[in-house]
């Protein structure tokens, strides 16, 4: 897309830790706008009160963000060239392994681009009702918008969506933070006539394989943290370090949100 880029000009088409924030961790930060949705709809099969378990399933899942993240910036600074999950299981395990950890990744992000456009089309529905018999016209054109900025290269990707995702981490936090503010204070407030719940109850009590599965659901907010690993190149030297700092911020992030979400969340009843 656009001019071409000549390969001499590749260093100067590098990203530094703000940039490459933006645009590496966007997959991974959008997340946390329906990971707690997604463990709430499950333990929904066992009745309202089994929505006290949102918070203790959030706190392993951000257990679980830290190993990974942590695995992740030991293979940043072990493959200073790029170490997805494909590279680091072909030198490692042998060939098979890798084309399985590269068929799951390809699958993951699929899924990935599935759900998280999807779940941004809900909420714009949710906003304006007239729309929903266009949303699945307007998720297609929002992929291929997508599609047409990464085309074109890392760097013009990150500069597009470094506005939207920033202003994304600014309105999660300042609302993480009144929520929080207004629970210390004793002011926060339920949701005032919820809808009715979409949800058929099967079951009397939560059990074990609920709680496992509403814990599946909920990992859908560790999706795109290996994308700083597979970009290394795109950052400025010294590559590795840049990487391995952006991912650790993201890592913050991600489980700041994603635990405040879910605490907030069974606290005003939603």
């Amino acid at each position: 897309m656009g001019r071409p880029l000549p390969t001499a000009d590749a260093p100067h088409q590098t990203i530094g830790k703000a940039v490459g924030l933006a645009i590496f961790a966007s997959d991974a930060l959008s997340s946390t706008a329906y990971a707690t949705q997604e463990i709430m709809f499950i333990l929904a099969a066992a009745g309202t009160a089994a929505f006290s378990n949102v918070f203790p399933i959030s706190i392993v899942i951000v257990i679980l963000l830290a190993i990974v993240a942590l695995s992740y910036e030991q293979i940043i600074h072990a493959y200073p060239d790029g170490g997805g999950a494909y590279i680091v299981a072909r030198d490692n395990m042998g060939e098979l392994p890798a084309q399985i950890a590269g068929a799951a990744l390809l699958t993951d992000y699929i899924l990935t681009v599935a759900v998280s456009i999807s779940s941004g089309m809900a909420q714009i529905v949710s906003a304006f009702p007239g729309l929903y018999e266009y949303r699945v016209a307007i998720a297609v054109m929002l992929i291929l918008f997508v599609m047409l900025v990464n085309l074109r290269g890392v760097r013009e990707a990150g500069l597009t969506f470094a506005i939207p995702s920033y202003f994304f981490i600014l309105m999660m936090s300042l609302s993480v933070g009144f929520g929080m503010v207004r629970f210390v204070t004793g002011n926060l407030s339920t949701v005032i006539d919820p809808p009715e719940l979409e949800v058929i109850q099967t079951i009397t009590m939560v059990t074990p394989f609920l709680i496992l599965h509403a814990f599946s659901s909920g990992t859908a907010a560790l999706t795109g943290i290996e994308a700083i690993s597979n970009g290394i190149t795109a950052f400025k030297e010294p590559r590795s370090r840049n990487a391995g700092i952006t991912l650790i911020w993201m890592a913050c992030i991600l489980g700041t949100l994603f635990l405040g979400i879910s605490f907030l969340s069974s606290q005003i009843h939603a």
